[in-house]
């Protein structure tokens, strides 16, 4: 049977832990807005560009390239995700992973979008 002293530290750690997950989501999140103006900002750009008759295939390349990053991105988000309903679920049963960000553990359970 755990402790109730250690049972309270164990909750605000997880409070602590539960606020460093959100932040880091909500900047993944922001990570992919970014990348989407970016790249619609570029192939605008690369649109409206007097050039070649290739000009549209061009275009295309940023689009691609941003959308690998979005990618990314997303699947960050969603291992971050899946670290948040694992502290949710088993830091008070537990000190195992106290204050370990690393998502990565989780990829063989977040399906990659790339």
């Amino acid at each position: 049977m755990m402790k109730m002293e250690n049972k309270e530290s164990l909750k605000e750690y997880m409070l602590k832990e539960i606020e460093i997950i959100q932040d880091t989501i909500k900047r993944m999140g922001f990570n992919s807005f970014m990348t989407k103006g970016w790249a619609i900002s570029l192939v605008v750009i690369t649109l409206l560009l007097k050039g070649t008759e290739y000009q549209v295939w061009i275009a295309f390349i940023p689009l691609i390239v941003f959308w690998f990053l979005d990618a990314y991105f997303l699947w960050q988000e969603k291992l971050y995700r899946k670290l948040y309903e694992w502290v949710i679920n088993n830091r008070l049963k537990t000190e195992e992973y106290l204050f370990d960000m690393n998502a990565y553990r989780f990829k063989d359970k977040v399906q990659s979008r790339v």
